[in-house]
């Protein structure tokens, strides 16, 4: 029997696991086996709405056991991928020894995480934009600042608590910005001690302009539109340091250092591939894994990579494509096409890909679109937002709940309790039991 190793449990990992689950449906001698960090798909581009209170956070989760109904699921993370003696081994938890799988194929779609740049001081005092976790804990901390704002009498420590910097010019980084901006201009109300004026988010980008990716036109737009809505947007600004109080800045075109005061950052700026894979002995260029044109590991038949950890060249360019969860999700569905047809002794087809469009909220009400060669902004892209996103969540329960959730900002007001929540424990090292199905 053929088993065909799946690693993550993002958009890449789990489309590709569904492709699989049909196109190899008449196949018994094939064994599909996903190995995810967590049992859920997190839709990430529904995190920025959390942070703001606008949906709720179990909305955006989808248990991935009932996506992949046809997949045996194993949650563990990955500590070695080892492709010579086609072994994964998975990190091992209080509960349970680690185990190692062996496979016949392995998919690698492992995804990225936040990249500081080798600032530890930024990495270990600012907020992040990549998790549940983080979308949740930049929430409690902004209405935590309101909370200690409200009642502080000195000027300068008050200025600096009704700081907000998001550093990151791009999707994540401008929907996070638009939805706090929000999330303040609501709140404030119950605030008596905080007067709008007070308050600042500001977006701090490195390039000429934000939304790279968009028209000179619409990025244009969305700058334009978040300024009148208060948001201050500093380009040609690269942050080199936060202590936790001061912003360490430099300007790009005059060399210039600068400060800013703040008690809150939320990095945004930049992703790099987990180090499982950077560790491994694959080719890799940039921490990503290379992979030719059928999306195959250079020098490892039947090793095939998607998503973020993927270097994927766009023949057109010549440039590796943008990490996109559309592109991930046609990057997993050309894999599973792959390995269907290796495993059927057909011919495997180049990976091609034309992107659909793209899509941005930059505020309430109030969005930028390009669909089809059509340059769409305001309300009418941010219904389109609305709409395509809610048609993209897999499962209907979850869109159902998205939608009431969004009923329910449309007629109350926003919740202001701060949630209390355990910090994250460290994982530890346990030992690895060498065949997995003595152990299940």
């Amino acid at each position: 029997m053929a088993r065909i190793v799946v690693l993550g449990g993002g958009f890449a990992g789990v489309e590709c696991v569904k492709q699989l689950q049909r196109g190899l449906s008449s196949n018994s001698d094939t064994e599909i086996v996903m190995i995810s960090e967590d049992n859920f798909l997190l839709f990430t581009p529904m995190l920025p709405q959390v942070a703001s209170g606008t949906i709720q956070t179990r909305n955006i989760v989808m248990p991935i056991r009932t996506i992949i109904k046809k997949a045996r699921f194993y949650e563990g993370r990955v500590k070695n991928i080892d492709p010579v003696a086609r072994k994964v081994s998975v990190w091992g938890t209080p509960e349970k020894r680690g185990v190692t799988l062996d496979y016949d194929y392995l998919v690698v779609a492992l995804g990225s995480e936040t990249n500081f740049f080798g600032m530890g001081d930024l990495e270990a005092n600012s907020f992040q934009m990549k998790t549940l976790n983080d979308a949740v804990s930049v929430r409690n901390r902004v209405i935590d600042m309101l909370e200690q704002a409200d009642n502080e009498t000195d000027p300068e420590v008050k200025r600096s608590l009704l700081t907000f910097v998001v550093v990151g010019g791009g999707f994540a980084g401008i929907e996070t910005a638009g939805e706090l901006n929000d999330l303040l201009a609501d709140a404030l109300k119950h605030y008596p001690g905080v007067r709008p004026k007070e308050v600042k988010v500001l977006v701090l980008e490195a390039l000429p302009s934000i939304l790279p990716g968009f028209s000179e036109k619409l990025a244009s737009f969305a700058q334009n539109r978040m300024v009148r809505g208060g948001i201050r947007i500093m380009l040609r600004t690269a942050v080199t340091g936060f202590d936790g109080n001061e912003v360490a800045t430099k300007d790009l075109d005059t060399g210039k250092a600068g400060r800013l005061y703040t008690k809150t950052l939320i990095w945004t700026a930049g992703v790099t591939p987990v180090n499982t894979i950077k560790r491994s002995i694959f080719k890799t260029e940039r921490g990503k894994m290379v992979v030719d044109e059928y999306l195959e590991a250079e020098g490892y038949p039947g090793v095939f990579a998607a998503g973020d950890c993927a270097r994927s060249v766009d023949p057109a360019t010549g440039r590796p494509y943008a990490p996109t969860a559309q592109l991930a999700e046609a990057q997993a569905k050309r894999v599973a096409g792959n390995l269907n047809a290796a495993i059927n002794g057909r011919s495997m087809k180049k990976f091609s890909y034309s992107p659909r469009g793209q899509m941005a909220v930059i505020g309430k009400r109030a969005g930028i679109a390009s669909v089809f060669g059509l340059n769409i902004q305001g309300i009418i892209a941010w219904m389109l937002w609305r709409n395509i996103y809610l048609s993209k969540v897999p499962t209907f329960s979850k869109r159902v709940r998205v939608a009431l959730d969004w009923i329910e900002d449309a007629v109350f007001d926003r919740d202001i309790a701060r949630l209390k929540f355990m910090g994250k424990t460290r994982l530890k090292e346990y030992g690895t039991l060498n065949q997995v199905d003595d152990f299940w």
